[in-house]
C-alpha cells in the first residue's frame, strides 16, 4: 500500500510517521511531502531514508492514501486533486470538518459513517477528539443536555515554534521568535487561535460544533473556554456535563473503563488522576477526577487528558486509515 504523507517535516507529520511505524500500518511504499524548501531533503521511515518530494510529483505517485498536516490552505487546494486522482485523503486541518459532505471521524466514536466513496475524510480537532472519546458512550446511556468544558492545552498544539518560544523563556533567551502575544512560561493564556467575531476564539468554536457532528446529535448543547499553558505533554480539559437521565457513578466508571481507547484513572486516595505528564507518548485518553456536580442534579465533573499530537491528530488519522483497509474501503 503506498501511503503518502503530506507535511512530513512538520511537528505532527513527524509523529505521523512514528505511528504509522509503531503500529505496523501495511506501507509498501512511502511518499513523504514537505514544503518546496524542503523537496530533496530525507526523512527516516523504518530505519529508510525517504525522499521527500513535491505535492504534484505525490499525486502523480498514485498512492492508495494521502494523510496531510500540512495547514487548512494547503488541504483546501490540494486534497481535492488527489480525491480527483482516486486517492483517499484524511485530512487534519480545519479545512473540511464542517463541510457537511466530509465524514468527521474518532474511529471508536464513528467510524462506521464511512463508505468507499468518501476520498476525503476530516480529522477532528486535537481537543475535540479526546472530548468525544468521553462524551461519545456516556450520551448512548445518559442522553447529553448540556456540556461545559474548559481547556488546559499544551504548546505543542501551536507548533515547534511555541515550543522554541517556551524553552526560550525558560532558559532566558531573549532572541527566540514569540508566536504568543505574551510570554507562555509562568503564564497561562485565554487564547487559543485566533478571535471571532461574537469574542470566541477559533479553537473554542470548533469545540462547539465539532462534537455534534461526530456524535450525530445536536440536541445537546456546549460551550468552551480554551486556555493556553506552559505545557508540552498533552492537553488537558475540565469538563461539565448535564444529562437528560440520572446516572450512578460507578457505573459512569464502567462505561468508561470498557470503551477501547479510555483509559480511566481515578483513585484521588492515592492521588491518581490524569496529566499530561502521565499521557505524554500514548495514544489513549485518560479520564479521571469523576464526581457529581453537588450544586444541580443529574451533572457530572471529570478532567480528560490526552497527547495532542498522538491520539489528538497523528494516531487518530492512521487509526482512520487502519479502519479503511480493515474494511476494504481503500
Amino acid at each position: 500500500m503506498k501511503v503518502a504523507v503530506v507535511g512530513s517535516t512538520g511537528m505532527v507529520g513527524q509523529v505521523m510517521l512514528k505511528v504509522l511505524e509503531e503500529r505496523n500500518f501495511p506501507v509498501t511504499e512511502l511518499i513523504p511531502v514537505a514544503s518546496e524548501r524542503s523537496i530533496g531533503k530525507q526523512v527516516k521511515y523504518k530505519q529508510v531514508d525517504y525522499t521527500i518530494v513535491s505535492i504534484d510529483d505525490a499525486i502523480a505517485a498514485k498512492p492508495d492514501i494521502a494523510i496531510f498536516s500540512a495547514g487548512g490552505s494547503t488541504s483546501l487546494e490540494y486534497a481535492p486533486k488527489f480525491a480527483e486522482a482516486g486517492i483517499t485523503v484524511i485530512d487534519n486541518s480545519s479545512a473540511w470538518r464542517m463541510d457537511p459532505d466530509k465524514k468527521l471521524v474518532v474511529p471508536e466514536i464513528n467510524a462506521n459513517v464511512l463508505t468507499k466513496e468518501d476520498k476525503i475524510i476530516a480529522n477532528p480537532n486535537c481537543s475535540t477528539i479526546q472530548l468525544v472519546m468521553v462524551l461519545g458512550p456516556l450520551n448512548k446511556r445518559y442522553d447529553l443536555k448540556r456540556v461545559i468544558v474548559s481547556t488546559y492545552q499544551s504548546v505543542t498544539g501551536t507548533g515547534k515554534a511555541a515550543v522554541d518560544q517556551l524553552n526560550g523563556e525558560i532558559n532566558g533567551d531573549d532572541s527566540v521568535a514569540k508566536v504568543y502575544p505574551y510570554q507562555i512560561f509562568k503564564n497561562a493564556l485565554p487564547h487559543c487561535d485566533v478571535f471571532s467575531d461574537d469574542d470566541y476564539t477559533k479553537e473554542e468554536i470548533k469545540l462547539m460544533k465539532e462534537p455534534k457532528k461526530i456524535l450525530g446529535d445536536d440536541t445537546f448543547n456546549l460551550t468552551a473556554t480554551a486556555v493556553r499553558v506552559p505545557v508540552q505533554g498533552g492537553h488537558s480539559e475540565s469538563v461539565n456535563i448535564e444529562f437528560e437521565n440520572e446516572f450512578e457513578l460507578d457505573e459512569v466508571r464502567k462505561i468508561l473503563a470498557e470503551t477501547p481507547g479510555v483509559i480511566v484513572m481515578d483513585n484521588v486516595k492515592n492521588n491518581e488522576y490524569p496529566m499530561p505528564l502521565y499521557s505524554e507518548g500514548k495514544d489513549e485518553v485518560f479520564v479521571g477526577r469523576i464526581r457529581r456536580d453537588l450544586s444541580q442534579p443529574k451533572t457530572l465533573n471529570l478532567w480528560i487528558v490526552a497527547d495532542n499530537l498522538r491520539k489528538g491528530a497523528a494516531t487518530n488519522a492512521v487509526q482512520i486509515a487502519e479502519y479503511l483497509v480493515a474494511n476494504n474501503l481503500v
